[in-house]
């Protein structure tokens, strides 16, 4: 039975109940925050309209999803199904494709389940996408690795880990299953370099104690920490391992960086765009473009501006917000 206008009235005053503690989920250094005047009612209606016509509305999809926070897209979406007995995201795969039909598959995730995914789907199949495991795994913070687990675990009836172990292997397998006290000793100082000791500590300590280490780590030897891993190691070794010194330096840094490499060059790096920007939206990512505004020069929005289009540009170019 389909619901009425009444039943989405409902959604949208249980909303508003919890509503406080919902605006607390979005961060100041996010682009997208709560609407203030959310309508659910008003914003599945807009979404029917725009699925169930001929065509598919584009604009709407985007204005509506993008524009409001992830808890909202939660409420959004439970209505919506409520209302028609068929799910948001089903309705969405049906009516739109490729990379923005990905993108707003995305944006309707929760946050944990949105990692989950991405993990999913970077180890499933032939071959593991090591890139994106070291992102996720380097620049989320302990609290949002729990969640990635569980959410995990629910997914799939298996343990991160036990997927994890069976698809990754050597000292970068190690390195992050531990990501859950580099010193000089550890390094140059010795015949040849310890990398167990490398990775014990990079994937123990906390990021306060990481950030003394650093510092104590070039007091002894002269040279960076990440300095010595890039001389001493090589291949997904030591990506992770760079990936965690630039994160203890800052995160919003190393995304920054991220997000320039996958649009440099020939071709961008759709998936690396979607990820990054829908799952710091609500973070971070005003922190994220003041950074790469600050290592190269031109601003991200300028930048999407020139290496995507379409409604998957126009998607992404609304939740990276106006320059400032």
């Amino acid at each position: 039975m389909l619901a009425d206008v009444s039943d989405l009235h409902i959604a949208e005053k249980t909303y508003h109940c919890f509503g406080l503690c919902l605006v607390q989920i979005s961060s100041p250094e996010g682009t997208v925050k709560d609407k203030l005047d959310f309508k659910v009612v008003e914003d599945v209606a807009a979404l029917r309209k725009a699925v169930e016509g001929i065509g598919t509305t584009e604009k709407t999809l985007i204005e509506v999803l993008a524009q409001r926070s992830n808890a909202q897209r939660q409420i959004i979406a439970s209505a919506y199904q409520k209302a028609t007995g068929r799910t948001l995201q089903a309705d969405l795969e049906g009516d739109t494709h490729g990379d923005f039909e990905d993108l707003l598959v995305a944006l309707l995730a929760p946050p944990a389940v949105y990692d989950c995914k991405e993990v999913i789907k970077a180890i499933k199949g032939a071959g593991t996408t090591e890139s994106t495991l070291t992102e996720i795994f380097a620049s989320r913070s302990n609290k949002q690795i729990q969640a990635l687990s569980e959410a995990y675990l629910a997914e799939t009836g298996r343990s991160l880990t036990h997927d994890l172990k069976s698809e990754v292997s050597n000292d970068y397998g190690k390195a992050l299953l531990l990501l859950a006290e580099a010193l000089y000793e550890a390094g140059e100082k010795k015949w040849g370099t310890d990398e167990s000791k490398f990775i014990d500590i990079l994937c123990h300590r906390s990021v306060p104690q990481l950030r003394q280490t650093l510092v104590e780590y070039k007091n002894l030897s002269k040279k960076t920490l990440q300095e010595s891993i890039e001389s001493e190691m090589s291949g997904n070794l030591e990506k992770i391992l760079v990936a965690i010194v630039k994160c203890v330096k800052s995160v919003p840094a190393y995304l920054a960086e991220r997000l320039y490499k996958s649009m440099k060059g020939l071709g961008t790096t759709e998936s690396t765009l979607t990820r990054i920007l829908v799952s710091r939206s609500e973070v971070d990512l005003q922190d994220i473009k003041a950074e790469y505004k600050k290592l190269f020069g031109s601003s991200l929005l300028s930048q999407l501006e020139s290496e995507v289009s379409g409604s998957y540009g126009n998607a992404l170019k609304l939740l990276c917000g106006p320059d400032e």
